[in-house]
C-alpha cells in the first residue's frame, strides 16, 4: 500500500512539474514574441532609420483608431546596417515611395529588403532648387550660411517651400499618386520618405492624418516629433557649424521642423481649397468616394 502511495505521489509531482514547465515556457515565448507597445508617432527604434514611424495608433476626433502596420513614414533608407535591414524586412513592405529629387536619389539611393517595390514620386521636380532639398549643403560654409540664411531668412525659405507642397504641379502629381496608392489595400503595407523624413514627408503625413480625422493639435505634435529623431543625428555637424562661426539657430531651422512651416502649408491649402477634403478632390483629383474608401481602410472601431 505504501509502495502504491509513494508511486502515486511521484506521478503527481511529475505531472505538476510538466504543467509548471509548460506554463513557464508559454509565458517566456509570449514575452519574446510580443514587441514593446509603442505610443503613436514613436520611432520604431531602428538605429539606421531613426525617423521611421508607424502612422497607426492615433485616434480621430470621433474616437476611432488608425490601424497599425499599414503605412510608415521615414527618413531616407540609406547606409542601413545588416541587422537593421532585417528589422526593416519584418515590416513586410510591398512599396517604398521616395519623394526626393533625382539628385538626392542618385547621391543616396534607397536600400531595401528583397521584393519591396521602389516608386519615385518627385514632389519638387518643378523646383529642384527648393529649400528642403538643398539647404543642408550650405551648412558646409558657415559664413555664407549666415549671410544667406540668418535673421529669419531660412525660416522664410522653408515657409515658401511648404506652400509649394500645395501649389507646385509636380507636388500635386506626386501626392495624388501617393495617396491613391496608400488607399489601395493591395499596395500595403507601404512606406513613404524624403531625405530627413520631416518636410515633404511631414506634409504628406499631416495631410493624411487630417483627412482621416485626427485633431489638428495631434497632427502638429506628430509633425514636431521629427525633431526628437533627426536633430541628434546631426549633433557633430551642428557643433562644427557653430564652432566655425555659424549662427546657432540656422542648423536647427534647416535640420529640424517648426510649427510655422506646417502652418504655411495648411494656410496655402485653406486659401486655395478651403478644406482638406477640397484639397484632395480639387487639388489632387481624388474623389469623395475615394477619400471615404481611404478613411475606411485605415480606421477601425475603438
Amino acid at each position: 500500500m505504501m509502495n502504491y502511495t509513494s508511486k502515486l505521489n511521484t506521478n503527481c509531482m511529475l505531472v505538476l512539474l510538466i504543467v509548471l514547465s509548460s506554463i513557464i515556457f508559454y509565458s517566456c515565448s509570449k514575452e519574446s514574441d510580443n514587441e514593446p507597445e509603442l505610443e503613436p508617432g514613436q520611432s520604431l527604434g531602428i538605429v539606421s532609420i531613426p525617423n521611421l514611424r508607424d502612422m497607426g495608433g492615433y485616434k480621430t476626433a470621433d474616437g476611432e483608431t488608425i490601424a497599425k502596420g499599414l503605412v510608415y513614414r521615414s527618413n531616407q533608407l540609406y547606409n542601413i546596417s545588416a541587422n537593421d535591414m532585417l528589422l526593416l524586412a519584418k515590416l513586410n513592405l510591398k512599396n517604398d515611395f521616395d519623394l526626393r529629387t533625382s539628385i538626392e536619389r542618385n547621391d543616396k539611393p534607397d536600400e531595401l529588403p528583397v521584393g519591396v517595390n521602389n516608386v519615385w514620386l518627385d514632389v519638387l521636380a518643378d523646383d529642384p532648387s527648393s529649400g528642403p532639398a538643398n539647404l543642408i549643403s550650405l551648412l558646409m560654409d558657415p559664413q555664407q550660411a549666415n549671410i544667406e540664411l540668418g535673421d529669419g531668412q531660412v525660416e522664410d525659405l522653408f515657409k515658401v517651400a511648404y506652400r509649394q507642397f500645395i501649389s507646385l504641379p509636380s507636388a500635386e502629381i506626386a501626392f495624388r499618386e501617393l495617396f491613391l496608392s496608400l488607399g489601395d489595400e493591395n499596395q500595403l503595407p507601404a512606406l513613404f520618405h524624403c531625405t530627413t523624413g520631416k518636410d515633404r514627408t511631414g506634409w504628406a503625413a499631416a495631410a493624411l492624418l487630417t483627412l482621416v480625422g485626427v485633431p489638428n493639435e495631434v497632427v502638429v505634435e506628430d509633425y514636431l516629433r521629427s525633431n526628437d529623431y533627426i536633430l541628434p543625428m546631426y549633433n557633430t555637424l551642428i557643433e562644427g557649424f557653430v564652432d566655425a562661426g555659424g549662427y546657432p539657430n540656422i542648423p536647427a531651422a534647416i535640420l529640424g521642423v517648426k510649427e510655422e512651416y506646417l502652418d504655411a502649408a495648411f494656410d496655402e491649402m485653406q486659401t486655395k481649397y478651403g478644406s482638406i477634403e477640397n484639397y484632395f478632390s480639387e487639388g489632387l483629383d481624388i474623389s469623395v468616394d475615394q477619400q471615404t474608401a481611404l478613411r475606411n481602410l485605415y480606421l477601425k472601431n475603438k
